[in-house]
This record gives structure tokens, sequence and C-alpha cells, in this order.
């Protein structure tokens, strides 16, 4: 697909023009050079230094919504007493600067009171995914060395039998549990229900002394070694996103011969979970700034989503394509009135190039997108407007704070414009370290700069094009699957000898995952016996869709590695 036909007389500016005005001295994104792990690091002069900062600030939107699930209205004074209340029950708990908290809820006002209250101390906000199994569960709160877990009464339930494989964990907190459980308390006991949020006291934060750059998050990320991998965040990694999305729409506004506004307050659907670096970094952080009102929804029904954006005045949303696509192709959409939307950007996952222009023509919304991943705190590039209409293949340019180098697979050398390698990248935003595993960080780290394990290139404009994943990960609807995890878990099945995962095309999921495998003599096994066997042991995005079974083991190269690439041929 080439780029939409655009204003003949666009761009106004090219991207050097737009930098250099922008990031000029006594601009709204100034930049300046810190050091950070001995190294000079462009940043954002004037980004918010810390998490305790950004959640002062927020207070200033006073009694603008900030979320709404159902009929639950929390404003931004609400929920920044329960963030107050609740730091100060973390802090009698004997929780401090370094600690590591867990968090594992889905989407609800509780989560962000959580999340806040934990860093506002200096302590270390470990967010679970929602959808994991207990024993996954486990594992993130056995690995990160957590103290204190909060999480919501399923996840409860499903975590309970498993805690005892997590010594560290001394208390725990649940929220929307009838009665508390066992060794636990429940949150509303601690701080009340979000409609009672309003009427707590006064508070003001406990005082703590954080940097910008002392540990904040441990976000988990998987590798091909199969055990998820905590990437350990700092204050300025989050705080770097929240000018990085205002600078994204600023230059699409110059690009195009007008004056960039202040933000206004808007309204946004997430659908994305807030344990993603996505919502977490890319979605809340500036949210906070700009006083938006996010809607909640408790599970992505594209149906749902409609009523919601027509019933909220929805103005932005997005996450995943797949929330796109499924919006846009679904068979009701004439019922609802749409028009409200103004944004619908997405990351996480690849987009087809005719996403973009349907967005633009049937929902008259400019698209937006980015990269980035958990290692860089989600953004790392921004694509908006006119410029992603024009190359709706890329993911754009990286914002001024960061950089990008391709290089060989090797990593011995830097190609040239337009070569195809492993793309690489630096900036303010990268994260630490892998928490507790120096090897893995050793080969993803080095010297500022993060390997990506995509593959990519770069234009003469400084456009990134992500060609293909170097990394053995399928992406369905932006969940990551570890193609290990899934194979290892298979391997356990007594009567599979081999085994292989790949992803398959889905229109609107991008991809899905599918495995191979090869049975030992005289055993069987059904493909539903061995998707049942992964669901039971996995979260269920991470259960291949199709199974098939080779009569001889799979074929493999030189090396011994599995040629994934002629098993995709056989679906």
């Amino acid at each position: 697909m080439t780029g939409l036909e655009l204003d003949p007389d666009w761009p106004r500016m090219t991207l050097n023009e737009v930098d250099a005005l922008l990031t000029a001295p006594g601009s709204r994104f100034e930049m300046d050079e810190v050091a950070i792990n001995g190294r000079p690091t462009r940043v954002w002069k004037n980004a918010p230094p810390s998490l305790p900062a950004l959640v002062r600030f927020s207070r200033s939107h006073g009694d603008r919504l900030f979320t709404i699930l159902d009929d639950e209205r929390v404003s931004y004074e609400a929920s920044f007493r329960a963030v107050a209340a609740l730091a100060a029950e973390l802090r009698r708990l004997g929780i401090g600067k370094g600690d590591r908290v867990g968090i594992a809820m889905v989407n609800l006002p509780e989560w962000p009171v959580a999340f806040f209250a934990i860093t506002v101390l200096g302590a270390i906000a470990v967010p679970l995914n929602a959808w994991w199994t207990g024993a996954e569960l486990e594992y993130g709160l056995a690995d990160s060395g957590a103290k204190l877990l909060i999480c919501d009464a399923p996840r409860h339930k499903r975590i309970a039998p498993h805690l005892t494989e997590a010594p560290e964990v001394r208390h725990v907190i649940v929220s929307r549990a009838e009665a508390a459980p066992d060794g636990a308390v429940r949150l509303e006991d601690l701080i009340g229900a979000p409609e009672s949020w309003a009427s707590l006291p006064d508070a003001d934060l406990p005082e703590t002394a954080v940097e910008p750059d002392d540990d904040a998050t441990i976000l988990y990320t998987s590798g091909t070694t199969g055990k998820p991998k905590g990437a350990l965040g700092s204050h300025r990694n989050l705080m770097t996103n929240i000018l990085s999305a205002g600078y994204g729409n600023a230059r699409a506004a110059l690009r195009r011969g007008e004056t960039p506004q202040p933000p206004e307050p808007r309204t946004a659907l997430l659908v994305i979970p807030l344990f993603h670096t996505t919502a977490l970094s890319a979605m809340l952080m500036g949210t906070l700034v700009t006083g938006n009102t996010l809607v909640f929804m408790r599970k992505w029904d594209a149906l749902e989503a409609m009523a919601l954006i027509e019933r909220e005045r929805v103005a932005w949303t997005g996450g995943v394509p797949t929330v796109a696509w499924q919006i846009l192709e679904h068979p009701e959409r004439h019922r609802f009135d749409l028009s409200c939307l103004e944004t619908i950007s997405y990351g996480g996952a690849p987009s087809a190039p005719e996403l973009v222009r349907r967005i633009w023509e049937e929902f008259g919304a400019l698209p937006g997108n980015g990269w980035g991943m958990t290692e860089t705190t989600a953004t790392i590039t921004g694509h908006v407007g006119e410029d992603y209409l024009n190359r709706p293949d890329s993911c754009g340019p990286a914002v001024p704070v960061a950089d990008l180098r391709i290089m060989s697979v090797e990593g011995d050398r830097e190609l040239g414009m337009g070569e195809v390698g492993e793309l690489w990248a630096r900036g303010p935003q990268i994260v630490k370290a892998y928490w507790n595993k120096p090897e893995a960080s050793a080969e993803t780290f080095v010297d500022g700069w993060v390997r990506t394990g995509d593959l990519a290139r770069l234009d003469e404009e400084g456009f990134c094009y992500i060609v293909d994943r170097a990394k053995d990960i399928i992406i369905r609807g932006g969940e990551n699957i570890y193609s290990i995890e899934v194979e290892n878990v298979l391997y356990e099945h007594p009567a599979v000898t081999d085994a292989a995962l790949v992803g398959i095309p889905h229109r609107t999921l991008g991809e899905e995952p599918a495995a191979v495998v090869h049975l030992a003599p005289g055993e069987s096994a059904t493909e539903e016996e061995l998707k049942a066997w992964v669901r039971e042991r996995l979260a269920v995005f991470k259960t291949p869709v199709r199974v098939l079974f080779l009569p001889q083991p799979l074929p493999r190269n030189a090396n011994g590695k599995i040629m994934k690439g002629e098993l995709r041929g056989l679906f």
C-alpha cells in the first residue's frame, strides 16, 4: 500500500526543522543531558522527576473524573486520597524503599491506587499478568522477592494454594472479596470502596526521598529461555513517556502547518491491561498530567466497547490493532454513534497498512502507532497523523531523546541506511537490567543500548520499519507468547517427543499460536487432549489453536535447530 492522498503542501516542515523548533531552549520539549549509569544521556528537561511528583500534580485536576468502571466514578481528588491512605497502610506494614510489592488484578480503580501507593514510598511495584495461572503468579512473586501482594478476589483464589512457594510474601491485601480470606485482609477494610474514597482524610503522601533513577517497577517479559524475566525500571523510565507522547502530537501539528496546542483532557477507553507497559507507561502516566478520564472494561467485548464509546463520548481508544479491527468489522457498528472518536492508536503487534486507511476513511479519526517493548518502557518511536497515513508500514521515527541503530545480527557492526539488521535502541526510557539475571542482562543491554531482537531498517529520514522478529515470539492481539515456554509444556506430556510452536496469520489478532508435534512410538494423543494439557498449565491465550501431528521427527538444520519456516507452511 502506498501513502494516502495528502495535502500537496504537506509536510510544511522537515523532521529536523520540527525537532529544532520543538526542543529549543525554553520550550516545553527542551532537552537536557544527564549521566545515567555514568553515560551522558539526553532527557526531557521538563519531565516530572518521579512518581511522587506526578501523583501530587494529578491532584490539581480535582473533581475531574479519573476512572470510570460501570457505575463507579472516581475523581482525581478521591484517587489521590486513596493513594495517600493506602501508602500510609503499606508503610505501617513495613513496606519501604526498595521493597517489592506484587499487584495481581484486572483493570479496576484499585489498580492505579495500588501502583502509586507502592511507588510513592520508593518501593518497587511488580505488576503481574492477571491471566497467569496460580503457578505463574507464584513464580513472579518468588522471583521478585515480593514482601506483600495486592490482588483482586479471583486472582487471590488462583494464587492462594501457591503462596507457600513464595515465602517472602508476608502480607496479602485482597480487593472485592465478600469476606477477608484466610491469611489476608480486605482492601476495603483499609481504605474503603471506590465510592467512598472522596471522604477519606485529607492527607499528603508519606514523605520519602525518591530520585529519578531509583528503582520503580519490575515488569515481567519472557525470553527464549522460557522463564519470564523481570525488567527493572526506574522512575525516569516512566516519566520519559509523558513528554514523548505529547511530542508526537506537536510534531504532527507543525508538519501540517498548525501551531501545537496544549493538551486538553479527553476521555479514553482503556482496553488493554495496566500490567502491560503500553497501558501503564504510554497511557496511564500521561493521563495524570493531562487529566484524561479512563474508562475501564472488565473484559474486552467489541459490542460493549461501542456502547461505552457512545455513552461516555470517548475520544481516544486503541492499544492493539485487534481492537480497531473488531470495531471496524462488527456487524452492529451502525447502531452506535462513534463520531466522538478522534484518535485510534496502538502498538504491541504488527498492523496491516489497510487498517490505517480504514480508520481514517470510516471513522474520520487519526490513526496512531508506535514501537516499544517492556525493556524500553514502551515508547521509542511514535507515528501519528499524516506521517502515519503516508508511511502506513512504518512505526515512525525515534523520539528526540532516543536513538536507534541497525546492527548486524552478530552485533559486531552497524549497518547502513535501508539495510536490514537487528534494531538497537537507547535513551532515558531503557530499563536498567533484568532482575537477578546478570547473564541475560549482559546479553541484552550493551553500553546503554538494548538489543531488541527485532529485525528492522531505517530510511533516509529515520523512519523505522520492523521487518521481522529475530526472537522466537508470537504476538497474539498484543499478548506475547514465547514459543519455548509452550513447547516445554508440550514436552512434559508423556506422549510427546518432539514439539514446536509457530505463529500462523490471523487477520485481526495478527497471529495465533499453532503447534506441530511428533509422538513417541507406541504413544497416542489427540489434538484436544494436547490443547487441554497446555490450557491447564499456562494462560489461556498461550494455548495452540491448532495441533498437527507429524509421523516423523520435526525437520532440523545442521545446527540441530527446528526449521520453523517449513512448519508454518503446513498450516
